[in-house]
C-alpha cells in the first residue's frame, strides 16, 4: 500500500512525514524505515526508526532505486512501513509521469511484502494518476 503526502517544496511534508513516522513506531509490531536524501532530519527521529541517508549511494536510475528497496526488503523480514522523504530526488524521477510509475511499482511492492510506503512527494494532486488519488493522506 502506498500513501501520499503532497505539496509544493517548504509547505511541510517533510514534518507531516516525521511525525507520522514518530508515531507510528510506538504501536509497529516490525521494523519503520526512514529514507532521505541526506542525515539532517536524524536527530528528529526516534531512534527505533532507521534512518537510510540516501546521499551515501550512488544511484542514476528509477530502477536502480526499486532494486534498492528489494535490497531493503530482503535484509529486513519484519519490515512495516517505509517512509520515503524527498521522493522524487531519492527515486531519480524528473517527471510526473516518472513518478507515477514507480509509485505503481513500488504499490506493486507494497501488496506483494505487505508492507506500507508512505511517500513525501513535490507534486500536486492534478500530477499523481487517478488511481492513486485515493491513497492521499495529505495534501498541503
Amino acid at each position: 500500500m502506498i500513501q501520499l503526502i503532497l505539496g509544493n517544496k517548504g509547505k511541510g511534508k517533510t514534518k507531516v512525514l516525521l511525525d507520522r513516522a514518530n508515531t507510528e513506531i510506538k504501536t509497529a509490531h516490525g521494523s519503520i524505515v526512514y529514507l532521505d536524501k541526506n542525515a539532517k532530519h536524524m536527530y528528529e527521529l526516534n531512534n527505533r526508526v532507521r534512518l537510510i541517508d540516501m546521499s551515501g549511494f550512488d544511484l542514476k536510475s528509477s530502477e536502480e532505486f526499486i532494486g534498492f528497496i528489494y535490497g531493503i526488503i530482503s535484509q529486513d523480514h519484519d519490515l512495516e512501513q517505509l517512509y520515503l522523504d524527498s521522493f522524487l530526488t531519492i527515486a531519480k524521477a524528473d517527471s510526473p509521469a516518472a513518478a507515477n510509475t514507480i509509485l505503481d511499482s513500488l504499490h506493486g511492492i507494497g501488496e506483494k511484502f505487505h508492507l506500507s510506503f508512505i511517500i513525501s512527494i513535490s507534486l500536486q494532486a492534478d500530477d499523481i494518476d487517478p488511481k492513486f488519488k485515493e491513497n492521499i493522506i495529505t495534501e498541503l
